[in-house]
């Protein structure tokens, strides 16, 4: 155990030598996440593979720099300790959220149009693309095996997988612009990028050993 804590600092040590984005620090980061993986916290919940995809965008923007919370520092806590303080606080935001989907149905509202306005139309992009996120953009270009391209919205054969994968990696384009653009209502591009393409991610994720 001492010695796999030793090797996790002196990749962290190595990882933030280098410049953000820069496939040094990508190759570092990529054998801590594979080291450290089997040792989080883990459940059986449906939105356990959200919240440690989340947990490992949050290591990569804040394991050297900073960029949306404190910068790690291991004088405070080991890494794994560091990870699954903040896993925990992500399940807990799954099940919240799973307790209010129970518990409420969405509230339809209109605009002045009588139009109905999606409440998933808006959200925050982030302002850069950690190195993980950086892989999967290049898998996704390249589509090797062409699954993605395969992979279409009803009757819109030019909204595929790869196309929504490709719009929604930060910084995001938001919902609502993606709707105007495709004259696809945003509630059924989010529904289809939900039941089709954040499963081809999540198994990505798995090959790559994120997950």
């Amino acid at each position: 155990m001492k010695q796999s804590s030793q090797t996790l600092s002196q990749l962290v040590q190595e990882a933030c030598k280098h410049p953000p984005g820069s496939r040094k620090r990508q190759k570092n980061l990529t054998k801590i996440i594979r080291l450290v993986n089997s040792r989080l916290w883990q459940e059986n919940t449906s939105y356990y593979e959200d919240a440690l995809q989340e947990t490992w965008i949050y290591f990569c923007r804040n394991i050297c720099e900073g960029k949306s919370s404190k910068a790690y520092n291991p004088e405070q806590a080991n890494l794994v300790t560091w990870l699954n303080t903040y896993l925990k606080w992500r399940l807990k935001d799954g099940y919240i959220t799973m307790v209010k989907q129970k518990q409420h149905t969405v509230s339809i509202v209109m605009d002045s149009d009588n139009k109905v306005i999606d409440p998933v139309a808006n959200l925050p992009a982030r302002a850069d693309i950690p190195p993980i996120l950086e892989e999967i953009k290049a898998w996704a270009s390249a589509d090797t095996q062409e699954r993605l391209r395969k992979i279409c919205l009803d009757n819109h054969p030019h909204i595929t997988s790869q196309v929504l994968i490709l719009r929604r990696l930060p910084p995001e384009t938001p919902w609502e612009k993606l709707a105007q653009e495709y004259a696809v209502p945003a509630g059924t591009l989010s529904s289809f990028y939900q039941r089709k393409c954040k499963p081809l991610l999540r198994e990505f994720s798995k090959s790559q050993g994120y997950i």
